[in-house]
């Protein structure tokens, strides 16, 4: 389900497991008299997702329904372990945590967007002023996630949301995720080519330093309009080219993020706080928002 870049209603878990969601709620309405329901998006062996609109403005939703196939015991890292052994997503590790079986999720679909890899693939890459926007935007909803707790663990293009109309991002994919701690991980989730140096090579890592990596993958797509490592050779080389067009500042930021040595990665309060971040120009036009040709 997508982390917003705002802070969303529902909270998230804290770090060690525990609900933050207060026991004591007041009584909603039923869902029919809050939504209409429209036709099946899809589903799957979790569940089924259905199109839907808010009858108070008339807002697109969708909704999930029958996540809840049987009794489970949570595992050690925040991922739910059912009686077979499997491990399933966070999002069923966040229900079963609030104690809400055969509870419907009701969530945003936003008609107007497309994933970042999708408009990389058109174009090839971003203009800075763009892929700063974006960039800033996506700190702010790890921080927002971290705050609450939670380790996203797939953060990448495909996993970013935007609105073509406003250039707000929003942050989704939290089906790798976890329980942040600040112990080290011995299990990874999520994309290969984002997997940090010290998972290659010790297997294991810190959920922060691993977070920055894979923001520092990430934004060298943007700019550049293709991944940086494929294999897990090109990840513990670190060799990185950049093209011509691409500023100093933002390489320097690249490589700070994409330090061999998880100590020297900055923290996400550094990079919000660094020189190319702090340039004004963000997306808000439609035309912004279509990647360049170059």
């Amino acid at each position: 389900s997508p982390c917003p870049a705002h802070t969303p209603s529902t909270p998230c878990p804290g770090p060690n497991g525990e609900s933050a969601v207060p026991s004591a709620r007041a009584e909603k309405p039923p869902l029919e008299q809050l939504y209409r329901e429209g036709p099946l998006l899809g589903s799957g062996g979790c569940g089924s997702v259905y199109a839907g609109t808010r009858l108070a403005d008339g807002a697109p939703v969708r909704d999930g329904a029958g996540w809840e196939r049987g009794g489970g015991r949570r595992a050690a890292g925040g991922e739910l372990s059912p009686h077979d052994g499997a491990l399933v997503p966070l999002e069923l590790v966040l229900l079963s945590m609030v104690s809400c079986p055969g509870k419907t999720l009701v969530m945003e679909r936003p008609e107007r967007c497309r994933d970042v890899w999708h408009l990389l693939q058109a174009g090839g890459s971003l203009p800075e002023p763009v892929a700063r926007g974006l960039f800033r935007q996506v700190l702010q909803a790890v921080r927002h996630c971290t705050s609450r707790g939670v380790l996203h663990r797939d953060i990448k293009a495909e996993n970013v949301l935007v609105d073509l109309a406003s250039g707000e991002a929003k942050l989704m994919g939290l089906g790798c995720g976890t329980v942040f701690q600040d112990t080290i991980y011995t299990w990874m989730a999520g994309t290969r080519e984002y997997y940090p140096p010290e998972w290659i090579l010790f297997g294991c890592y810190h959920g922060q330093p691993a977070t920055i990596w894979s923001l520092g993958i990430l934004l060298y797509h943007l700019v550049c309009g293709h991944l940086p490592f494929i294999t897990g050779e090109d990840i513990v080389r670190g060799q990185l080219f950049f093209p011509p067009r691409v500023s100093q500042e933002c390489q320097h930021l690249i490589r700070w993020c994409l330090s061999m040595d998880p100590a020297d990665r900055p923290c996400l309060e550094d990079l919000l706080e660094h020189s190319w971040l702090q340039e004004t120009h963000l997306a808000q036009e439609t035309a912004e928002i279509h990647p360049s040709a170059q």
